[in-house]
């Protein structure tokens, strides 16, 4: 009988964890290490480039807690962490896990997993982590180590509500927090809420950019306490601080925010308009920031929209630098004095504030 050739319409996309893996190390992880090391995998087996923060974002944890996983899974041998001279991680390499190098690791890949060098977190010791002492078991020695937290919430009493109901502080606190989710909060929510008030000490200002900075990425108060408490950990206690602790973006996008009157951190779709402007656009940032500064002079909302219209005029109009723009206005003015009138064009068109854009938004929910 002849021999059959094979073959198959698609190929799957899938990717290969090693049996040891599974025999030997994964009934030992907890949740978050085996998402951080699964993850990994998957960057590394598609080539494509990741970060510590990057991470976070994806399963909704901390950036420490993500450093804590990585950490973990260096002790046991499977990866391998490498840092630059200023101790920031700057590579992940996993180690060979097939049964003949089981007693001596090798490494498997010739190149390190890749990381985003705008997110890599800083490396801390773990002797920076101050917890307070416990008494702990041999069984619970690791468990606690990896996921207990300095901080941890408790319950209160009913005379602690009921003086907490009398408090102008946390009044506005939920008032804000039920107004950036856009619901009444549930009873373990407000727990959540008053923790952060009167367990963490923040201030109004700092649990307003918290709600913020979380919100962005998830609504989930589960994320929220997480991430109040690593900032607590931390010793944060202004927002300035917070913002500069979790900034991932370069310079320029703080001075695009700066510009517009922003002083959060970018949402997604904020930073979809910025890496529009500065990677599809190509502008300089001089550019940028004339935009920016005329969006200012002519709306006080929705600045990103108008600033994305500027934008996209000019590039119509082959704009590359900021003698450009001035051309642009020299002409324009020069057609309004030959001709008495405002001229109709897709560059004047964003130089008057002729828009009403909450007006319209009233009009699209209505249809």
């Amino acid at each position: 009988m002849a021999k059959l050739t094979l073959y198959k319409d698609s190929c799957v996309d899938f990717t290969v964890v090693s049996n040891l893996f599974i025999d030997k190390y994964m009934k030992d992880a907890n949740d978050a290490q085996l998402k951080v090391y699964l993850y990994l995998i998957r960057m590394l087996n598609a080539n494509l480039v990741t970060s510590v923060s990057d991470i976070a974002d994806k399963f909704n944890h901390t950036e420490k807690d993500v450093m804590k996983s990585l950490r973990y899974w260096e002790k046991q041998g499977v990866l391998t962490l490498e840092y630059d001279s200023g101790k920031n991680l700057s590579g992940i390499r996993l180690n060979d896990l097939s049964p003949e190098n089981d007693d001596e690791i090798q490494p498997q890949f010739s190149r390190p997993i890749q990381l985003s060098v705008e997110s890599v977190a800083p490396f801390r010791p773990e002797a920076d982590v101050r917890l307070p002492e416990r008494k702990l078991s041999r069984s619970s020695l690791q468990e606690e180590s990896e996921d207990v937290p300095v901080l941890a919430k408790s319950s209160h009493t009913k005379e602690q509500l009921r003086e907490f109901k009398k408090r102008d502080d946390v009044q506005e606190v939920l008032f804000f927090t039920q107004q950036y989710f856009g619901r009444t909060l549930n009873s373990s929510e407000i727990e959540t809420i008053l923790f952060i008030i009167d367990g963490l000490h923040f201030s109004t200002e700092l649990i307003d950019y918290l709600i913020q900075y979380c919100v962005e990425r998830t609504k989930s108060f589960k994320y929220i306490e997480k991430v109040a408490i690593n900032w607590a950990e931390q010793g944060i206690s202004t927002p300035e601080q917070a913002q500069e602790c979790s900034g991932k973006y370069d310079r320029n996008v703080y001075v695009i925010m700066d510009e517009l009157g922003k002083k959060n951190s970018p949402t997604r779709t904020e930073m979809e308009y910025i890496n529009r402007w500065v990677k599809d656009y190509c502008f300089p940032m001089d550019v940028i920031v004339e935009a920016c500064t005329r969006t200012v002079r002519a709306t006080d909302s929705h600045r990103f929209e108008y600033a994305d219209g500027i934008l996209k005029s000019w590039k119509e109009q082959n704009v590359s630098q900021l003698s450009d723009v001035t051309r642009l206005d020299e002409l324009h003015q020069r057609t309004r004095k030959s001709t008495g009138k405002s001229v109709s064009n897709k560059f004047n068109q964003f130089t008057q504030n002729d828009y009403d854009f909450d007006d319209l938004e009233k009009k699209l929910i209505s249809n």
